[in-house]
Protein backbone atom coordinates (compact mmCIF):
# COMPACT_ATOMS: atom_id res chain seq x y z
CA UNK A 1 0.00 0.00 0.00
CA UNK A 2 1.60 3.27 -1.17
CA UNK A 3 0.37 5.30 1.75
CA UNK A 4 2.20 8.19 3.39
CA UNK A 5 1.85 8.68 7.11
CA UNK A 6 3.64 11.00 9.51
CA UNK A 7 2.97 10.48 13.21
CA UNK A 8 4.41 12.96 15.67
CA UNK A 9 3.53 12.29 19.32
CA UNK A 10 4.17 14.89 22.03
CA UNK A 11 4.44 13.84 24.81
CA UNK A 12 4.50 10.27 26.09
CA UNK A 13 3.96 10.90 29.77
CA UNK A 14 6.01 8.87 32.28
CA UNK A 15 6.75 9.40 35.93
CA UNK A 16 10.39 10.02 35.01
CA UNK A 17 9.82 12.41 32.13
CA UNK A 18 8.62 12.98 28.60
CA UNK A 19 8.97 11.13 25.33
CA UNK A 20 7.99 11.53 21.69
CA UNK A 21 6.91 8.94 19.15
CA UNK A 22 7.95 9.66 15.57
CA UNK A 23 6.74 7.42 12.75
CA UNK A 24 7.17 8.24 9.05
CA UNK A 25 5.88 6.08 6.21
CA UNK A 26 6.70 7.11 2.64
CA UNK A 27 5.23 5.30 -0.38
CA UNK A 28 4.19 2.49 1.93
CA UNK A 29 7.72 2.03 3.30
CA UNK A 30 8.57 2.61 6.96
CA UNK A 31 11.35 5.20 7.06
CA UNK A 32 11.42 6.28 10.73
CA UNK A 33 10.09 4.61 13.86
CA UNK A 34 11.44 6.06 17.10
CA UNK A 35 10.48 6.38 20.73
CA UNK A 36 12.35 9.54 21.70
CA UNK A 37 13.00 10.14 25.39
CA UNK A 38 13.72 13.86 25.73
CA UNK A 39 13.66 14.38 29.49
CA UNK A 40 16.83 15.46 31.31
CA UNK A 41 18.32 12.69 33.51
CA UNK A 42 17.49 12.98 37.21
CA UNK A 43 20.97 12.13 38.54
CA UNK A 44 19.95 9.90 41.45
CA UNK A 45 23.21 7.99 41.07
CA UNK A 46 25.14 11.22 41.61
CA UNK A 47 22.95 12.10 44.60
CA UNK A 48 24.12 8.96 46.38
CA UNK A 49 27.82 9.77 46.21
CA UNK A 50 29.20 10.73 49.59
CA UNK A 51 26.02 9.72 51.42
CA UNK A 52 25.97 7.28 54.33
CA UNK A 53 24.96 3.76 53.35
CA UNK A 54 21.87 3.88 55.58
CA UNK A 55 20.47 6.73 53.48
CA UNK A 56 20.62 4.96 50.11
CA UNK A 57 17.29 3.15 50.24
CA UNK A 58 15.42 6.23 51.44
CA UNK A 59 16.93 8.38 48.67
CA UNK A 60 16.38 5.90 45.85
CA UNK A 61 12.82 5.06 46.89
CA UNK A 62 12.08 8.58 45.60
CA UNK A 63 12.96 7.52 42.05
CA UNK A 64 9.39 6.27 41.64
CA UNK A 65 6.25 6.78 43.68
CA UNK A 66 4.72 3.59 42.27
CA UNK A 67 7.75 1.32 42.73
CA UNK A 68 9.09 2.88 45.93
CA UNK A 69 9.15 -0.48 47.75
CA UNK A 70 10.95 -2.07 44.79
CA UNK A 71 13.66 0.59 44.66
CA UNK A 72 14.10 0.46 48.43
CA UNK A 73 14.37 -3.35 48.31
CA UNK A 74 16.93 -3.42 45.48
CA UNK A 75 18.89 -0.67 47.23
CA UNK A 76 18.92 -2.56 50.53
CA UNK A 77 20.07 -5.76 48.87
CA UNK A 78 22.91 -3.94 47.07
CA UNK A 79 24.04 -2.36 50.36
CA UNK A 80 23.73 -5.62 52.28
CA UNK A 81 25.80 -7.52 49.74
CA UNK A 82 28.46 -4.81 49.74
CA UNK A 83 28.71 -4.83 53.54
CA UNK A 84 28.28 -8.53 54.24
CA UNK A 85 24.85 -8.25 55.86
CA UNK A 86 22.68 -11.38 56.08
CA UNK A 87 18.98 -10.61 56.72
CA UNK A 88 17.10 -12.95 59.04
CA UNK A 89 14.40 -15.35 57.76
CA UNK A 90 11.77 -13.07 59.35
CA UNK A 91 13.14 -10.07 57.44
CA UNK A 92 13.09 -12.04 54.19
CA UNK A 93 9.45 -13.05 54.77
CA UNK A 94 8.36 -9.52 55.66
CA UNK A 95 10.07 -8.10 52.57
CA UNK A 96 8.37 -10.64 50.32
CA UNK A 97 4.99 -9.80 51.82
CA UNK A 98 5.62 -6.08 51.46
CA UNK A 99 6.67 -6.60 47.84
CA UNK A 100 3.40 -8.40 47.08
CA UNK A 101 1.55 -5.32 48.28
CA UNK A 102 3.40 -3.15 45.79
CA UNK A 103 2.89 -5.56 42.89
CA UNK A 104 -0.83 -5.70 43.66
CA UNK A 105 -1.16 -1.93 43.97
CA UNK A 106 0.61 -1.24 40.67
CA UNK A 107 -1.01 -4.03 38.66
CA UNK A 108 -4.52 -3.11 39.79
CA UNK A 109 -3.84 0.49 38.80
CA UNK A 110 -2.66 -0.58 35.37
CA UNK A 111 -5.17 -3.27 34.40
CA UNK A 112 -8.21 -1.38 35.68
CA UNK A 113 -7.49 2.32 35.34
CA UNK A 114 -5.10 2.52 32.39
CA UNK A 115 -5.97 -0.47 30.20
CA UNK A 116 -9.58 -1.51 30.82
CA UNK A 117 -11.14 1.79 29.64
CA UNK A 118 -9.76 1.09 26.14
CA UNK A 119 -12.05 -1.93 25.92
CA UNK A 120 -15.04 -0.62 27.85
CA UNK A 121 -15.87 2.25 25.53
CA UNK A 122 -14.69 5.16 27.67
CA UNK A 123 -11.76 7.54 27.52
CA UNK A 124 -10.60 7.19 31.11
CA UNK A 125 -11.43 5.79 34.52
CA UNK A 126 -13.50 8.91 35.32
CA UNK A 127 -16.42 8.16 32.94
CA UNK A 128 -15.91 4.48 33.73
CA UNK A 129 -16.91 5.27 37.30
CA UNK A 130 -20.28 6.37 35.91
CA UNK A 131 -20.82 3.62 33.34
CA UNK A 132 -19.38 0.73 35.38
CA UNK A 133 -19.19 1.82 39.03
CA UNK A 134 -18.87 -1.74 40.33
CA UNK A 135 -15.71 -2.24 38.27
CA UNK A 136 -14.11 0.92 39.65
CA UNK A 137 -15.17 0.16 43.22
CA UNK A 138 -13.63 -3.29 42.88
CA UNK A 139 -10.34 -1.76 41.76
CA UNK A 140 -10.39 0.73 44.63
CA UNK A 141 -11.02 -2.04 47.17
CA UNK A 142 -8.08 -4.01 45.86
CA UNK A 143 -5.79 -0.97 45.79
CA UNK A 144 -6.82 -0.06 49.33
CA UNK A 145 -5.89 -3.52 50.56
CA UNK A 146 -2.53 -3.40 48.75
CA UNK A 147 -1.70 -0.01 50.25
CA UNK A 148 -2.76 -1.11 53.72
CA UNK A 149 -0.58 -4.22 53.43
CA UNK A 150 2.48 -2.05 52.72
CA UNK A 151 1.51 0.31 55.54
CA UNK A 152 1.33 -2.54 58.06
CA UNK A 153 4.71 -3.96 57.02
CA UNK A 154 6.80 -0.89 56.20
CA UNK A 155 4.96 2.11 57.59
CA UNK A 156 3.56 3.27 54.25
CA UNK A 157 3.67 2.27 50.60
CA UNK A 158 5.04 5.38 48.95
CA UNK A 159 8.58 5.79 50.30
CA UNK A 160 8.57 3.07 53.01
CA UNK A 161 9.96 4.21 56.34
CA UNK A 162 10.63 1.09 58.44
CA UNK A 163 12.75 -0.88 55.95
CA UNK A 164 16.45 -0.57 56.74
CA UNK A 165 19.75 -2.29 56.06
CA UNK A 166 19.60 -5.69 57.73
CA UNK A 167 15.95 -5.64 58.74
CA UNK A 168 13.17 -3.38 59.97
CA UNK A 169 12.91 -0.61 62.54
CA UNK A 170 9.32 -1.51 63.46
CA UNK A 171 7.21 -4.64 63.17
CA UNK A 172 3.59 -5.46 62.38
CA UNK A 173 1.23 -6.24 65.23
CA UNK A 174 -0.44 -9.64 65.32
CA UNK A 175 -3.87 -8.05 65.26
CA UNK A 176 -2.99 -6.16 62.07
CA UNK A 177 -1.74 -9.36 60.45
CA UNK A 178 -4.93 -11.19 61.42
CA UNK A 179 -7.01 -8.43 59.83
CA UNK A 180 -4.85 -8.55 56.68
CA UNK A 181 -5.37 -12.31 56.52
CA UNK A 182 -9.15 -11.93 56.63
CA UNK A 183 -9.10 -9.20 53.97
CA UNK A 184 -6.80 -11.21 51.69
CA UNK A 185 -9.16 -14.18 51.92
CA UNK A 186 -12.13 -11.94 51.20
CA UNK A 187 -10.46 -10.25 48.20
CA UNK A 188 -10.38 -13.56 46.32
CA UNK A 189 -13.85 -12.79 44.98
CA UNK A 190 -12.59 -9.49 43.53
CA UNK A 191 -9.56 -11.27 42.08
CA UNK A 192 -11.77 -13.89 40.45
CA UNK A 193 -13.95 -11.11 39.02
CA UNK A 194 -10.80 -9.48 37.61
CA UNK A 195 -9.92 -12.69 35.79
CA UNK A 196 -13.46 -12.94 34.44
CA UNK A 197 -13.32 -9.33 33.24
CA UNK A 198 -10.11 -9.92 31.31
CA UNK A 199 -11.55 -13.08 29.77
CA UNK A 200 -14.02 -10.80 27.99
CA UNK A 201 -11.57 -8.16 26.73
CA UNK A 202 -10.43 -8.54 23.10
CA UNK A 203 -6.69 -8.02 23.61
CA UNK A 204 -4.97 -7.36 20.26
CA UNK A 205 -3.32 -10.44 18.78
CA UNK A 206 -0.20 -8.71 17.43
CA UNK A 207 2.77 -11.00 17.99
CA UNK A 208 6.53 -10.60 17.64
CA UNK A 209 9.08 -13.07 18.92
CA UNK A 210 11.59 -11.57 21.34
CA UNK A 211 13.77 -12.48 24.30
CA UNK A 212 12.24 -12.27 27.77
CA UNK A 213 14.40 -11.63 30.85
CA UNK A 214 13.46 -11.96 34.53
CA UNK A 215 14.83 -12.97 37.92
CA UNK A 216 14.47 -16.65 38.67
CA UNK A 217 14.55 -19.11 41.56
CA UNK A 218 13.76 -22.80 41.19
CA UNK A 219 11.54 -22.95 44.28
CA UNK A 220 9.45 -19.76 44.08
CA UNK A 221 7.97 -17.21 41.69
CA UNK A 222 10.81 -14.78 42.07
CA UNK A 223 10.61 -11.05 42.78
CA UNK A 224 13.72 -10.55 44.95
CA UNK A 225 17.26 -11.94 44.43
CA UNK A 226 17.72 -15.18 42.47
CA UNK A 227 19.55 -15.29 39.15
CA UNK A 228 18.96 -13.52 35.84
CA UNK A 229 17.29 -15.92 33.42
CA UNK A 230 16.41 -15.52 29.75
CA UNK A 231 13.72 -17.26 27.73
CA UNK A 232 16.50 -17.94 25.20
CA UNK A 233 18.21 -20.23 27.71
CA UNK A 234 20.84 -17.93 29.17
CA UNK A 235 21.42 -17.60 32.91
CA UNK A 236 23.64 -15.19 34.82
CA UNK A 237 24.32 -14.30 38.45
CA UNK A 238 22.88 -10.94 39.43
CA UNK A 239 26.40 -9.53 39.66
CA UNK A 240 26.77 -10.08 35.89
CA UNK A 241 23.82 -7.83 35.06
CA UNK A 242 25.92 -5.78 32.64
CA UNK A 243 26.26 -8.87 30.42
CA UNK A 244 22.49 -8.75 29.95
CA UNK A 245 21.83 -5.02 29.83
CA UNK A 246 24.74 -3.84 27.63
CA UNK A 247 23.58 -0.22 27.73
CA UNK A 248 24.23 1.89 24.64
CA UNK A 249 23.53 5.51 23.73
CA UNK A 250 21.11 6.15 20.88
CA UNK A 251 21.06 9.49 19.03
CA UNK A 252 17.32 10.11 19.28
CA UNK A 253 16.93 9.61 23.04
CA UNK A 254 18.42 10.80 26.32
CA UNK A 255 17.70 7.33 27.74
CA UNK A 256 20.03 4.46 26.94
CA UNK A 257 18.88 1.32 25.17
CA UNK A 258 19.76 -2.21 26.24
CA UNK A 259 20.26 -5.43 24.32
CA UNK A 260 21.46 -8.94 25.09
CA UNK A 261 21.99 -11.38 22.20
CA UNK A 262 19.15 -10.02 20.05
CA UNK A 263 18.33 -6.45 19.08
CA UNK A 264 16.26 -6.05 22.25
CA UNK A 265 14.54 -7.89 25.09
CA UNK A 266 11.46 -7.43 27.27
CA UNK A 267 11.14 -7.32 31.05
CA UNK A 268 7.98 -7.13 33.15
CA UNK A 269 5.01 -9.33 33.99
CA UNK A 270 4.96 -11.10 30.62
CA UNK A 271 8.68 -11.85 30.91
CA UNK A 272 8.25 -13.22 34.45
CA UNK A 273 5.31 -15.32 33.28
CA UNK A 274 7.36 -16.80 30.43
CA UNK A 275 10.45 -17.45 32.56
CA UNK A 276 8.81 -18.53 35.84
CA UNK A 277 5.49 -20.10 34.88
CA UNK A 278 6.33 -23.36 36.66
CA UNK A 279 6.67 -21.53 39.99
CA UNK A 280 3.24 -19.86 39.86
CA UNK A 281 0.67 -20.70 42.54
CA UNK A 282 -1.87 -23.29 41.27
CA UNK A 283 -4.69 -20.74 41.37
CA UNK A 284 -2.58 -18.41 39.20
CA UNK A 285 -2.03 -21.22 36.70
CA UNK A 286 -5.80 -21.75 36.65
CA UNK A 287 -6.25 -18.05 35.92
CA UNK A 288 -3.73 -18.29 33.07
CA UNK A 289 -5.69 -21.20 31.61
CA UNK A 290 -8.92 -19.22 31.80
CA UNK A 291 -7.20 -16.32 30.03
CA UNK A 292 -5.89 -18.68 27.36
CA UNK A 293 -2.19 -18.03 27.91
CA UNK A 294 0.76 -20.30 28.46
CA UNK A 295 4.50 -19.84 27.95
CA UNK A 296 6.02 -18.85 25.67
CA UNK A 297 3.63 -16.08 24.68
CA UNK A 298 5.07 -13.28 22.53
CA UNK A 299 2.10 -10.92 22.31
CA UNK A 300 3.07 -7.62 24.01
CA UNK A 301 -0.54 -6.54 24.57
CA UNK A 302 -0.91 -9.63 26.78
CA UNK A 303 1.41 -8.10 29.37
CA UNK A 304 -1.82 -6.95 31.04
CA UNK A 305 -3.14 -10.51 31.12
CA UNK A 306 0.12 -11.63 32.73
CA UNK A 307 -0.37 -8.91 35.33
CA UNK A 308 -3.80 -10.34 36.14
CA UNK A 309 -2.19 -13.75 36.63
CA UNK A 310 0.36 -12.15 38.96
CA UNK A 311 -2.43 -10.50 40.94
CA UNK A 312 -3.82 -13.99 41.63
CA UNK A 313 -0.38 -15.31 42.55
CA UNK A 314 0.52 -12.43 44.86
CA UNK A 315 -2.76 -12.65 46.78
CA UNK A 316 -2.32 -16.39 47.31
CA UNK A 317 1.34 -16.13 48.28
CA UNK A 318 0.56 -13.20 50.59
CA UNK A 319 -2.05 -15.36 52.35
CA UNK A 320 0.56 -18.09 52.88
CA UNK A 321 3.16 -15.61 54.16
CA UNK A 322 0.72 -14.03 56.62
CA UNK A 323 -0.28 -17.48 57.87
CA UNK A 324 3.40 -18.32 58.33
CA UNK A 325 4.00 -15.12 60.32
CA UNK A 326 0.90 -15.71 62.43
CA UNK A 327 2.03 -19.24 63.22
CA UNK A 328 5.62 -18.36 64.02
CA UNK A 329 4.87 -14.99 65.59
CA UNK A 330 6.60 -11.73 64.73
CA UNK A 331 9.30 -10.87 67.20
CA UNK A 332 11.37 -7.75 67.66
CA UNK A 333 14.89 -8.19 66.34
CA UNK A 334 17.59 -5.58 65.73
CA UNK A 335 18.74 -5.19 62.12
CA UNK A 336 21.55 -7.55 61.14
CA UNK A 337 24.85 -5.71 61.45
CA UNK A 338 27.45 -5.17 58.69
CA UNK A 339 30.56 -7.34 58.83
CA UNK A 340 32.56 -4.65 56.99
CA UNK A 341 32.07 -1.05 55.89
CA UNK A 342 33.64 -1.16 52.43
CA UNK A 343 32.71 -3.27 49.44
CA UNK A 344 30.64 -3.55 46.27
CA UNK A 345 27.22 -5.13 45.91
CA UNK A 346 24.48 -5.62 43.33
CA UNK A 347 20.83 -5.84 44.34
CA UNK A 348 18.00 -6.86 42.04
CA UNK A 349 14.23 -6.91 42.32
CA UNK A 350 11.57 -7.67 39.74
CA UNK A 351 9.34 -4.66 40.29
CA UNK A 352 5.95 -4.32 38.53
CA UNK A 353 7.55 -3.14 35.28
CA UNK A 354 10.46 -5.59 35.26
CA UNK A 355 13.94 -6.29 36.54
CA UNK A 356 15.56 -3.46 38.48
CA UNK A 357 19.28 -3.34 39.31
CA UNK A 358 21.09 -1.28 41.94
CA UNK A 359 24.91 -1.49 42.07
CA UNK A 360 26.80 0.34 44.84
CA UNK A 361 30.45 0.80 45.73
CA UNK A 362 30.84 1.71 49.41
CA UNK A 363 34.01 2.92 51.15
CA UNK A 364 34.19 3.51 54.90
CA UNK A 365 30.40 3.48 55.15
CA UNK A 366 29.79 6.00 52.37
CA UNK A 367 28.62 5.41 48.81
CA UNK A 368 31.32 6.38 46.30
CA UNK A 369 29.73 4.90 43.17
CA UNK A 370 26.25 3.85 42.07
CA UNK A 371 24.56 2.44 38.98
CA UNK A 372 20.80 1.95 38.65
CA UNK A 373 19.22 0.32 35.60
CA UNK A 374 15.46 0.82 35.41
CA UNK A 375 12.98 -1.63 33.80
CA UNK A 376 11.36 0.95 31.54
CA UNK A 377 14.79 1.79 30.13
CA UNK A 378 15.36 -1.89 29.36
CA UNK A 379 12.06 -2.04 27.48
CA UNK A 380 12.60 1.00 25.23
CA UNK A 381 14.41 -0.84 22.43
CA UNK A 382 11.83 -3.62 22.51
CA UNK A 383 8.96 -1.12 22.27
CA UNK A 384 10.60 0.38 19.20
CA UNK A 385 11.07 -3.09 17.68
CA UNK A 386 7.38 -3.82 18.30
CA UNK A 387 6.43 -0.52 16.71
CA UNK A 388 8.50 -1.29 13.62
CA UNK A 389 6.71 -4.63 13.28
CA UNK A 390 3.26 -3.24 14.13
CA UNK A 391 3.07 -0.12 11.95
CA UNK A 392 3.13 -1.95 8.57
CA UNK A 393 0.13 -4.02 9.73
CA UNK A 394 -1.88 -0.86 10.44
CA UNK A 395 -1.56 0.97 7.13
CA UNK A 396 -5.07 0.07 5.98
CA UNK A 397 -6.62 1.55 9.14
CA UNK A 398 -7.87 5.06 9.81
CA UNK A 399 -5.70 7.61 11.56
CA UNK A 400 -7.79 7.27 14.73
CA UNK A 401 -7.34 3.49 14.72
CA UNK A 402 -3.59 3.79 14.19
CA UNK A 403 -3.40 6.29 17.04
CA UNK A 404 -5.30 3.99 19.36
CA UNK A 405 -3.19 0.95 18.46
CA UNK A 406 0.03 2.87 19.20
CA UNK A 407 -1.38 4.17 22.47
CA UNK A 408 -2.34 0.68 23.53
CA UNK A 409 1.02 -0.82 22.54
CA UNK A 410 2.99 1.61 24.68
CA UNK A 411 0.45 1.33 27.48
CA UNK A 412 0.74 -2.47 27.39
CA UNK A 413 4.32 -2.23 28.64
CA UNK A 414 3.10 -0.36 31.72
CA UNK A 415 5.90 2.22 31.51
CA UNK A 416 6.54 4.55 34.44
CA UNK A 417 3.70 6.99 33.89
CA UNK A 418 1.29 8.98 36.02
CA UNK A 419 -2.37 8.09 36.39
CA UNK A 420 -3.27 9.69 33.05
CA UNK A 421 -5.17 7.33 30.80
CA UNK A 422 -4.67 9.50 27.73
CA UNK A 423 -1.07 8.44 27.38
CA UNK A 424 -0.36 9.80 23.92
CA UNK A 425 -1.32 12.95 22.09
CA UNK A 426 -0.96 11.94 18.45
CA UNK A 427 -0.89 14.33 15.49
CA UNK A 428 -0.80 13.19 11.86
CA UNK A 429 0.85 15.43 9.31
CA UNK A 430 1.27 15.06 5.60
Amino acid sequence: MNREISVNVHHLTRVEGHGNIVVDVRNGELKTCELQIVETPRFFEAMLRGRAYLESSHITSRICGICAVGHATASLRATEKALGVTPSPQTVALRKLNFHGEILDSHVLHVYMLVAPDFLGVGSVIPLARTAPNVVLRALRMKKLAGDLCKVISGRHTHPISMTVGGFTSFPKMGDLEELHQRLIAVRSDVDATVELYRTLPLPQFERDTEFVALHKPDEYCFIDGVIKSSDGYEYPIEAYRDITNETIVPHSSAKHTRHKRESYMVGALARFNVNYAQLHPRAKQAAALLGIQPKISKPYYNSAAQVVEIVHCVEDAIQLVEQLLTQGVRYEPPAAPTRFSGEGVGAADVPRGTLFHNYVIEDGKVVGANCIIPTGQNLANIEADMRALVPTLLARTQAEITHALEMLVRAYDPCISCSTHLLDVRFEG
